[in-house]
């Protein structure tokens, strides 16, 4: 009888320490992400996200695509009509 309480307080054990274990949080970077720090207009550098008549780094270029998007992109009354 003392060998199977060994025997189930050793698999409890293990249980345990196996549910410990799935508990871990891994660290989480932000590789190939652009930095928080940099202004928006600045871009990624990747082409694919960037919009033919914008151009990286121009702020003021920035400020109009903005406000075209907003007009004409993403405006669903004016898109309706």
């Amino acid at each position: 009888m003392s060998s199977l309480k060994r025997l189930t307080g050793l698999a409890s054990a293990v249980i345990f320490m196996a549910g410990l274990a799935a508990c871990g949080d891994k660290a989480q970077e932000l590789a190939g992400q652009p930095k928080l720090d940099a202004a928006p207009y600045t871009g990624t550098g990747v082409k694919v996200f960037t919009e033919a008549d914008w151009k990286a780094g121009d702020k003021n270029s920035w400020a109009q695509q903005l406000k075209t998007r907003a007009q004409y992109g993403q405006n669903d009354h004016t898109r309706s009509n």
